[in-house]
């Protein structure tokens, strides 16, 4: 089972939509449109054509881009989910057998083994599900569509020029519904700006290649701000007296300050006294608690969903070495209508959460803790069917 990037890397950092490329219309409109803003950009017609000539919308694409419903579980269902024994099992192997590797990524990028080996098995089963999904043609579908044009378009042109290096072919390389290629499922401007190649053979595979997949998921992290050699997360147990309302994200304090307020760790030691952390509660109070570090951060941009990144962070601590977390006994999780009925009353009451959509995510925890302090209650960002009858 594959989980694709809501927002992936590159596409955060993508140019604004072409005004000579716009949106919606007639598809093959908009292809001859792209076509000759490709020409405009330097490349010949004939490549132009070439790289073209198998393009067609498709209807699955869209169908996938509405369905993204796995993100309304929280943190425990997912994680529960996702970190199964088989890919526990899985990550333990190829920490062994691609040691070399790993230890050449550590040394060259300072990323953590385990960091890698969570983002290969969530994404793509060790490279086994890499995705159906005919690249050129779902990118050119979602720059079609005028959702998020200006996050796909440029793909499409990075494509192209992967086409012209003869690293990609429109008519057969597959990938996600989203247009990520390979075992860790990066976009083409990814593959360009960030693809190695790990194995020395002269080309970037991500599709077959470990080692490449590897260390060009390495690259992107450095660049989207990985701190070389630092922790990300790790499990802490928090006081019952603690200010709920310094918890989230957008409160950070020194370690030493935070093992003053009585938050040690569950296991080991505590990361470097002087290093800003913040206090994460995913399930609020009553669940499981994590001191997050400045490469938490990273994981945002690689993918925006709040339940995705905290798995993922606390799947990389598990994959090296960290206990299964201490589930607690939080309160039950709103259901998918009451959330959606607790962000409309957000929003009536000048919150931003965001879309209406049942999702928990950075926004909708601002608010509902912003409520929490208002109202008196335990300021922990987690929902409850209490906050939701106040309000």
């Amino acid at each position: 089972m594959r989980f694709p990037l809501l927002i992936a890397a590159a596409a955060l950092a993508a140019t604004p939509a072409l005004a000579g490329v716009p949106c919606g219309g007639s598809f093959s409109t908009f292809i001859s449109n792209m076509k000759a803003e490709a020409v405009v950009r330097g490349h010949t017609k004939a490549s132009v054509n070439r790289f073209f000539a198998s393009a067609r919308h498709d209807p699955r694409t869209i169908k996938a881009d509405r369905a993204q419903g796995i993100f309304r579980m929280d943190f425990l269902e997912f994680s529960g989910r996702v970190i199964s024994e088989y890919r526990m099992n899985f990550g333990r192997l190829y920490s062994r057998e691609l040691d070399g590797v790993f230890d050449r990524i550590e040394r060259e990028y300072g990323v953590s083994r385990g960091v890698l080996l969570a983002f290969w098995a969530l994404e793509t089963d060790f490279g086994q599900v890499q995705g159906d999904f005919n690249t050129l043609n779902s990118l050119l579908t979602l720059s079609h569509d005028c959702r998020r044009p200006e996050l796909f378009e440029p793909q499409v042109f990075a494509a192209l020029e992967l086409f012209e290096r003869g690293d990609f072919d429109p008519a057969t390389t597959i990938g996600a519904w989203a247009g990520e290629i390979g075992m860790v499922q990066m976009l083409p401007e990814d593959i360009l700006t960030n693809g190695v190649d790990g194995d020395g053979d002269g080309r970037v595979s991500l599709k077959t290649s470990r080692a490449d997949a590897l260390m060009s998921g390495a690259s992107m992290l450095r660049k989207l701000g990985w701190r070389p050699n630092q922790p990300w997360m790790q499990e802490v147990t928090v006081p019952a007296n603690l200010n709920w309302a310094e918890t989230g994200l957008t409160t950070t304090k020194k370690v030493s300050q935070w093992a003053r307020l009585g938050i040690s760790a569950r296991a080991g030691a505590l990361g470097p006294p002087s290093m800003q952390a913040s206090v994460l509660l995913p399930m609020g109070r009553k669940g499981p608690a994590f001191l997050v570090y400045p490469n938490f951060s990273t994981y945002f941009e690689w993918n925006k969903s709040f339940v995705y990144v905290t798995s993922a962070a606390y799947f990389a601590t598990r994959l090296e070495g960290a206990q299964v977390y201490a589930k607690g006994n939080p309160d039950p999780a709103l259901t998918d209508a009451q959330m959606k009925a607790l962000q409309t009353k957000l929003q009536r009451r000048g919150h931003d959460v965001g879309k209406i959509d049942g999702i928990l995510g950075a926004k909708t925890r601002a608010a509902v803790q912003a409520e929490q302090i208002r109202l008196g209650l335990p300021a922990d960002a987690w929902p409850t069917l209490a906050l939701l009858g106040k309000l």
